[in-house]
This record gives C-alpha cells, structure tokens and sequence, in this order.
C-alpha cells in the first residue's frame, strides 16, 4: 500500500472514531433523558444548538484524538496481539470520559452526571472495541490476497533470525512479505541454506541492495559485540531511507525482563523492565490504596483505641512498634504495628535463634516467649498489623505486596532471583498470606512474591484483599 492510500484510511478511521464520539455522546444524552423523563426522543431531536455548545464540543473531539492519537491507537498494529489494543483502547476511553467530568465541572454542564459518563464510557469502549474487531479480519482477508502488503528483509542468519521468518510466514494475514536475508559467510550458514530461504546479500552489498529493492522494514537480528559496526551501518541506512528497523530487544537473553524504548533529552535509550510500565493501573493501585486505607482508618479509631488500652494495662511499654524493614527498591522506612511482644524482644532475639522453627532467613517459633498474652490474641486475630494501614497511607506500603522483611532477615538472603521482590512497593497481604503464611517454607513463599509480580493485575489485587479476609476469619497460618 503507498503512502497516499496509508493517510487515507488513516483519515478515514480517525473520523469514524469522531463519529463514535458523538453516538455514544447522543446514545448517553438520549438514555439519560428518558430515564429522568426530562426530553422525549422527539424534544432531543428538535432541540437547538447553540454556539457555545459547539465550540464546547468542538472541544471534546480535538481533545478525543488527541487522547486517542497518544495512546497509539493510529499506529500499525500487524504485530500486536487483539487484546493489546483492546486494552489501549479502553484506556483511551477512559481518560476521554475522564476529561469529560473535569470540563463538565468546570464550566457547569448539569446533564453530565456520574450516569451520563458511565454510560459514555461503555458505549463508546463497546463500539470503539467491535469497530477494531470488524477490521482486523477484514485487512487480514485483504492482506491474504496480496493487497496492502509490507516487505521485509532480515539482517543475521542465526536460528533467532530464522525462528522470526516462520512465526511472521505462518501468519500470512498480517501481510509481510519476506524479502530474505542478509549474511556475510559464517560456520552456521551452510545449516541456514537448508531453511530454503534465500540470501540476497551481504553486509558490505546491503546500500546496494536497499537502493534497488523495495523494503519497508528491516528486522536485525545480528549479534552485539562481534557485529556492531554492521548494525550500526544498517541502523544508520535504514534511517537515511525512512525504513521501519525492527531489533530483537532481548539482546542480553533474560528471562523476565522486558525491553521499552525510552527518551531522555533527545536521545534513544532501550530500558528493560521487570514488570509493567502501564501508568494508570499503577495510579489506580495507589488510588485504591489511598482510598481504603484512609476509610478504614476513619472506621477503626474505636477498635485503635480499645486495642491501645488493653495493649497498655496488659504490659509495661509503648502500644506501638516500630521495626525498620526492606521496602521498594530496598529503601528502609519504618513499619508501624500494634505491639504483642516484651518492650526487650529485640535484644532476646539472639538467644532464641538456635530455636528457629522456619527454613530461610526469616525467623518464627510458634511458642515465642516474648509474646505477651494480648499479643497471641492480636496475632491471631491480625489485628496487630492495622496499624500498618498509615504505612499505605503514607506510601511507604500497598494493601497488596510482598510483605516488607525486617533487615536482619533481608541480611540472611543467599538468591540474588529472591532479591527481586524488593522492586515492588511491599504489601499488608500479598499470595503468601492467603496461602499459609507461617506453614509455608521459605522458597516456597519467595516464588509466591515473584508470581503475583508476575501475574500482578488490579482484579488479582482485589482477590487477594478478599482472600485475605477469609484467611484471617479462619486464623490459616498465623504466628
């Protein structure tokens, strides 16, 4: 497909996404005027239009490309996965909705309420989502037949190179075509000539081969160290000639981690992360911390006092204990509980160690004789982590996380691969607590950590929070 043909449909999807703005706009309007029998179907469609109403409106659709344009949802997605641009999709609607609030407060607009944008939200999400739906299967039956294709040639010879041109020719709907490889003569080539595929160049005659062939992207797979002049040479051409360079961003074969292109003062940088860099799931976790956290501080204040009371008369020393524990990225803060053990239990620690009942370094008897008797009942109960509820006020905490270790048990670590549930901000509750807790061993519990990392999501948040209300009913686990 030229570029003419490109900016065209561009065009053209960009307006229809404009007139899914003003359907769900009219659909909203129209359900939330009937249900409060204010406008009838024909009072809506005979009502008039003001000038500032359509300056106003004029408003929300720039706003609503804008929005759309920054979540990338006008950028090609050939190679992206249906449920990636789903969730691109809903973010955008999302902030497009959430926008709409703040102007409608701003200046004033009393037709939209709460309902008015829950019901935006939908209905624009459902038709933006089942527009998207209809045109992949349509461009893929388009792409099958040889139309709107994209011919790609790919630099490197290695099995990661020839792994890339099966998966992209079992999948003919996203409409590439292979142009075929570039190599210069090496001890594995003789294995790729197998493949049938062919070799069209070599490093030295790629200019060439650029300058006379059409390629509109290139996929390198070459290996860093020995072959970096001839990636930065093919870097450099491609840019010259305006092609699409893709590069295999697990360069360094990790595991877990992810690679993202990231932007500091004009320069390029590649960064890899171990979980996701999506801001607004982050932003609502923080959120919903904020908010639980404060409402159940408020509702507490009677259960804090009575426990501060019998904390007091049923042993000498403060009611609170404070502990400095490992947090997000391994800055200390201090955690804050209800106190159940003797005013010394720190200093008694060294000689009860020999009695160790848990694997790892973490330490746990069931029969501690620093416990004080309100302390068993406060453990039993969890009532003695409330406190920690101003820890996730604060920030130093989430509801959900890796529980925050004590830095004497952090000191006892000997996997860096377990180091690395300190990356996240440390939770009240997380996987270990609804699974066992102290009956669990302590590998067991570390791998617990990296997988809610792993599968982390804010209904897996929720879960666990409800999980851990069922837990601690039962009293599963506690010490």
């Amino acid at each position: 497909m030229n570029e003419a043909k490109r900016r065209f449909l561009l065009t053209g999807m960009k307006i229809f996404d404009l007139s899914i703005l003003i359907v769900s706009f009219g659909l909203s309007t129209l359900t939330v005027g009937q249900s409060q029998r204010a406008v009838s179907l024909e009072q809506f469609l005979s009502m008039r239009v003001k000038l500032s109403n359509c300056i106003e409106f004029a408003g929300v659709a720039l706003l609503w490309y804008a929005i759309f344009s920054l979540c990338g949802l006008y950028k090609s997605k050939r190679l992206s996965a249906r449920r990636v641009e789903n969730f691109e999709l809903l973010t955008a609607t999302a902030l497009a909705t959430g926008l709409l609030a703040l102007l409608a407060e701003l200046i004033r607009i009393s037709l939209i309420t709460p309902y008015f944008l829950v019901l935006f939200w939908a209905i624009s999400s459902l038709l933006c989502m089942s527009s998207r739906l209809v045109l992949r299967p349509v461009l893929a039956a388009v792409r099958k037949r040889g139309r709107n294709l994209r011919h790609m040639l790919i630099l490197g010879t290695n099995p990661r190179a020839i792994e890339f041109a099966h998966k992209i020719l079992q999948k003919p709907e996203l409409g590439y075509r292979l142009v075929g490889f570039v190599d210069d003569d090496w001890p594995g080539l003789s294995e790729f000539q197998q493949t049938g595929f062919p070799l069209v160049s070599d490093h030295s005659g790629l200019p060439e081969f650029l300058r006379r062939n059409v390629v509109d992207e290139v996929a390198m797979f070459l290996p860093l160290r020995s072959f970096y002049q001839n990636s930065f040479g093919a870097a450099a051409l491609c840019e010259q000639h305006g092609i699409i360079m893709r590069f295999d961003g697990d360069i360094f074969g990790l595991k877990k981690s992810r690679s993202m292109p990231d932007e500091f003062e004009g320069d390029q940088h590649e960064a890899t992360y171990t979980r996701g860099r999506d801001w607004w799931p982050l932003i609502a976790k923080r959120i919903l911390d904020i908010a639980f956290s404060a409402t159940l501080l408020l509702l507490l204040i009677p259960v804090f006092v009575a426990v501060a009371l019998l904390i007091k008369l049923s042993s000498p020393g403060p009611v609170f204990f404070l502990q400095e524990r490992m947090g997000l990225n391994k800055r200390r803060f201090r955690i804050l509980k209800f106190r159940t053990m003797l005013p010394n239990a720190e200093k008694m620690l060294a000689e009860l160690e020999g009695q160790n009942e848990v694997s790892g370094p973490v330490f746990k008897i069931k029969k501690d004789p620093r416990i004080t008797p309100i302390g068993k009942a406060l453990r039993r109960t969890s009532i003695d982590e409330l406190p920690q509820l101003i820890n996730v006020l604060k920030g130093d905490m989430s509801l959900v996380g890796p529980r925050p270790l004590p830095v004497r048990d952090y000191e006892g670590f000997n996997e860096d691969w377990q180091r690395r549930r300190f990356s996240v901000r440390p939770g009240i509750t997380c996987l270990w607590q609804v699974s066992g807790r102290s009956s669990i061993p302590f590998e067991q519990w570390m791998k617990l950590d990296l997988k809610y990392m792993d599968e982390w999501s804010l209904w897996l948040d929720l879960k666990i929070l409800a999980l851990t209300v069922s837990a601690v009913l039962k009293g599963s686990g506690a010490a």
